[in-house]
């Protein structure tokens, strides 16, 4: 949720700072918190259990994981070091088990940061382009943040209920039927409604995706899992801000709203997908052994 309300504290200080000293000022204020956070980071965030286990460190491991309530790490969680052993992690996302659920979960999350930055980055403008006034236009991305904070709520409750692989498909499509409704031009109110749900299913959806690797891949992989799955991913927040401006500078707005809509079905398509590959994987016969 930080993230959303660090995006509606930047919108505020857009449209306080901006128009009367200039949108540089907004960027220098984004400044401030990389100062503050880094020396509380380094001072108060601790090491993960796996990685104090793995360096030998058994007490803080022990400590750190009993603090948080987690399970004390075993040698099998505990990630080993070196550039060898780092390449053997990536080797094992493609396993039997998991070689058909990887590839998925990568595409899931670069529909989802395809979304997310395409949306953030270009949402005012493709607004203003629909007729809305330019105050109206920058708010509702203050808006769509305000709902992501309550989908990051919601999403994760849900998700412990019912899983985060169901409740990210069913986000990504409420996301494409929300970037729709967008395209038309209802009237303010309506809009505002419209822009705030959309905002609940849009941000988590692509957060369900990162819980999802939890069905997927074991505790000694699950980093690297996770890793490759956002490092992936961010393939799809260069290419979302990208296609937004192509699209505005055509002035192809509408088709912005349309091209980010598909992205959410790709990315409910993809997600849903994950956990019958995961078990067409772990049903695979192995392999039998050459004669010698």
């Amino acid at each position: 949720t930080s993230y959303h309300a660090g995006g509606m504290a930047a919108t505020g200080l857009g449209l306080t700072l901006a128009p009367s000293i200039g949108w540089r000022w907004v960027f220098w204020a984004g400044v401030l918190p990389v100062v503050i956070a880094v020396p509380l980071l380094l001072k108060l965030l601790p090491e993960s259990p796996g990685v104090l286990f793995a360096r030998g460190d058994l007490a803080r491991a022990h400590q750190v994981a009993d603090r948080y309530g987690l399970p004390r790490p075993s040698a099998a969680e505990a990630p080993e070091g070196g550039a060898k052993a780092r390449f053997a992690a990536v080797l094992a996302l493609f396993r039997p088990e998991s070689r058909w659920a990887t590839p998925l979960l990568w595409l899931a999350s670069f529909c989802g940061l395809l979304l997310v930055y395409g949306v953030s980055t270009w949402l005012p403008q493709m607004m203003r382009a629909s007729g809305y006034g330019l105050s109206s236009s920058v708010s509702f991305l203050m808006v769509i943040n305000a709902g992501g904070v309550v989908g990051m709520l919601i999403a994760g409750r849900t998700a412990d209920r019912f899983g985060a692989v169901k409740v990210s498909a069913i986000w990504f499509v409420l996301t494409a039927i929300g970037v729709l409704l967008l395209k038309s031009h209802l009237p303010l109110g309506i809009t505002y409604v419209v822009v705030a749900l959309t905002g609940i299913f849009l941000f988590s959806a692509q957060v369900m995706v990162y819980a999802a690797t939890n069905t997927v891949y074991p505790a000694g992989e699950r980093a690297a899992g996770l890793g490759w799955v956002t490092g992936v991913g961010r393939t799809g927040a260069v290419l979302g801000p990208w296609l937004g401006g192509a699209f505005v500078a055509n002035q192809n707005e509408g088709w912005g709203f349309t091209t980010f809509a598909l992205a959410g079905l790709l990315g409910a398509f993809a997600i849903v997908l994950v956990p019958l590959a995961a078990r067409t994987g772990r049903r695979s016969p192995l392999p039998e052994p050459s004669p010698a």
